[in-house]
């Protein structure tokens, strides 16, 4: 399977190199920010990352700011760290990171270092692939533990809470996911974040018995320094064809620089 982040598309490097505005004196200007966009280099979320892979390169293109990627935590310290306002964990697993990494993550979420982004995979908590669970996390994600999924995938209805949120702005108080295998936990998040919007589980189509009751899928966590955001649909590419999807992510990209 071809990593996600392998050779990058001739047309991609046109769109960049043309879309950049150019100083008087022929130099490109500095980026507004630059963002860091983890994904796991194979496995069945790959289509997702490389559609999220092109929107983004476009985004960034458009609105002026630097954008790198990478597919594993070597390189992750305070120093790497320290050159991004954002951090995007596009379908990257809570697990397996070097113990490095680790602690510079934390240390970037919980002293506002910058912002993140985390999409699907980022709640698979719990004990995977001979790893423990990470304590940390769970905590940053509410407290919660991966319990199930829908295997067979099935369309839903997100109903938006908080209208208010910048996240939300321009978007729908409901929009339709058409294919998604919606996650459940050991406990509803909740009591512990602030939901932005929760999915209807009563709309699943075809219906499934796999349900939690209050299922929130887009959350924010206020006790930690960083603007952060996690939004669960992350699965298919299907949902780069919803210009709501892609309202919500470009949204969530310039709160958390806090542009």
């Amino acid at each position: 399977m071809n990593n996600i982040f392998g050779k990058v598309p001739v047309c991609l490097l046109v769109l960049w190199f043309s879309a950049w505005h150019f100083t008087a004196s022929g130099q490109a200007p500095k980026p507004r920010f630059r963002v860091l966009a983890m994904a796991e280099p194979g496995g069945h979320h790959i289509a997702y990352s490389k559609a999220a892979r092109i929107w983004l390169d476009s985004l960034a293109a458009r609105e002026y700011f630097a954008i790198d990627y990478i597919d594993k935590t070597d390189l992750i310290n305070d120093a790497y760290l320290s050159n991004y306002q954002l951090i995007i964990q596009l379908d990257y697993v809570p697990y397996a990171w070097k113990p490095e990494a680790v602690t510079a993550f934390e240390k970037y979420i919980n002293e506002g270092k910058g912002g993140w982004i985390g999409f699907h995979h980022a709640t698979l908590l719990g004990e995977f692939d001979g790893y423990k669970i990470w304590p940390w996390f769970s905590d940053f994600m509410g407290g919660i533990r991966y319990k199930n999924y829908i295997a067979s995938f099935a369309a839903a209805t997100v109903n938006i809470e908080d209208r208010r949120h910048p996240v939300m702005k321009g978007v729908p108080a409901s929009f339709p996911v058409k294919k998604e295998e919606w996650y459940i936990y050991d406990k509803s998040p909740r009591p512990n974040i602030d939901v932005i919007a929760s999915v209807d589980e009563a709309t699943y189509s075809p219906d499934s018995q796999i349900k939690m009751g209050d299922h929130p899928v887009i959350w924010s966590n206020p006790k930690m320094k960083a603007r952060n955001v996690y939004i669960f649909m992350g699965h298919s590419p299907v949902l780069f064809e919803s210009d709501v999807y892609k309202t919500i992510f470009k949204n969530a990209i310039f709160w958390a620089v806090k542009e």
